[in-house]
């Protein structure tokens, strides 16, 4: 059983990918309501663009406040198009960002209440070293996608 989490909490995301596409990963960070870290998520996503890795950022945040309770939430990105995408100021032209923004869409409406928020890369510095420490550490021999934080 969740418990339901009060107040509002922050979730950081970052996609980095070496070369574009290349080797990509992805990392989000959870702060509570007091603005403690709950949580450090990062996956390594294997050969893809850096804006799939972002919306996998992103994704993995979301599932990762939902499993805590979460219902209000300020998300904090320094990609520009997730940010614009998501606040419908951009339309979604890619094929696959499609997929991605109707899954995230689909975990948004599971909140009570969001905003989204373009920051800085200086300002995201946390997420986007998960998101470089999930490339770093992956399984040379596998490279498959896979948990590693």
């Amino acid at each position: 059983m969740t418990v339901e989490r009060q107040g509002e909490w922050c979730l950081m995301v970052d996609g980095a990918a070496r070369g574009n596409p290349g080797e990509a990963g992805c990392g989000a960070i959870i702060y509570d309501e007091s603005g403690e870290v709950v949580e450090e998520l990062c996956h390594y996503l294997g050969h893809t663009t850096n804006n799939v890795a972002e919306y996998q950022a992103l994704l993995i945040g979301l599932e990762g406040v939902l499993r805590l309770g979460v219902k209000r939430l300020q998300i904090r990105s320094d990609s520009e198009l997730l940010v614009r995408q998501l606040n419908g100021i951009y339309r979604v032209k890619d094929e696959r960002l499609k997929e991605l923004y109707k899954r995230a869409s689909g975990l948004l409406r599971q909140l009570d209440a969001y905003r989204i928020n373009h920051v800085p890369r200086e300002h995201n510095r946390v997420a986007d070293r998960l998101a470089n420490q999930a490339i770093d550490e992956a399984p040379r021999k596998t490279r498959r996608s896979s948990p590693i934080c």
